[in-house]
């Protein structure tokens, strides 16, 4: 799924059809504040961010976008009117994967597309996420808990990965079925229950700071 911001409908229009129409999917919104409700439910593969926008700035909504658990990773490409070299740096060292200057062609834009999700897909990991005595070594593929290995399934391995990246924050249990399980994942978010009461299990001393919110889903914290 990609999602693009671009508050000129007839731009917005274009871009979309045309991704759905070449092997992606694509949804538009005109403006932040319709891109962050978006986000509740489900997290792109990649954002496609134009800067002149209404309320918020392009610029802005990345820092947010950077700054949130969520989605610090996903690749952005910034489409932006303007072509002096201090917008294009600015977008840059604020986390944007790549930038496109309008006008540009749909063809060069999905080429575009291709190559910064071609890079973001053969990223090797080698984070190591720690909380309290709990270390994760995204790399390895293992975890210790005051030095000793515990093993998990593949799938309490990613969500003890993604409590431990959103540490304090309430991760849905949408969210954690979208990104773990797979947008095509039709199961029932009871799923989710039954991997966090194995994992829970499996953390011994530190089970309990996995933490159930009511109505919502779960977090990581004291």
């Amino acid at each position: 799924m990609i999602y693009c911001v671009e508050d000129d409908i007839n731009i917005r229009d274009l871009i979309t059809y045309t991704l759905n129409n070449t092997g992606f999917e694509a949804v538009g919104f005109n403006d932040g504040d319709s891109l962050f409700k978006a986000l509740n439910t489900k997290i792109p593969e990649l954002i496609l961010l134009d800067i002149m926008l209404p309320k918020e700035s392009g610029i802005e909504i990345l820092q947010r976008l950077r700054h949130n658990a969520l989605t610090s990773k996903v690749p952005i490409i910034m489409l932006t009117a303007k072509s002096n070299e201090y917008d294009k740096v600015i977008a840059l060292d604020h986390g944007a994967d790549d930038y496109v200057i309008k006008p540009f062609g749909m063809m060069e834009l999905i080429s575009r597309i291709k190559a910064v999700l071609r890079r973001s897909n053969d990223k090797v990991s080698t984070t190591v996420l720690t909380y309290k005595k709990i270390k994760l070594d995204e790399g390895k593929h293992e975890v210790y808990i005051d030095d000793n290995q515990i093993n998990l399934t593949n799938k309490e391995f990613e969500l003890l990965k993604m409590l431990m990246r959103s540490t304090n924050l309430v991760l849905t249990r949408d969210i954690l079925l979208q990104k773990i399980w797979g947008y095509d994942f039709d199961g029932e978010t009871r799923t989710v229950d039954v991997h966090i009461r194995s994992l829970r299990k499996k953390l011994g001393p530190y089970k309990d700071h996995i933490i159930t919110v009511h109505g919502l889903g779960y977090k990581l914290g004291n």
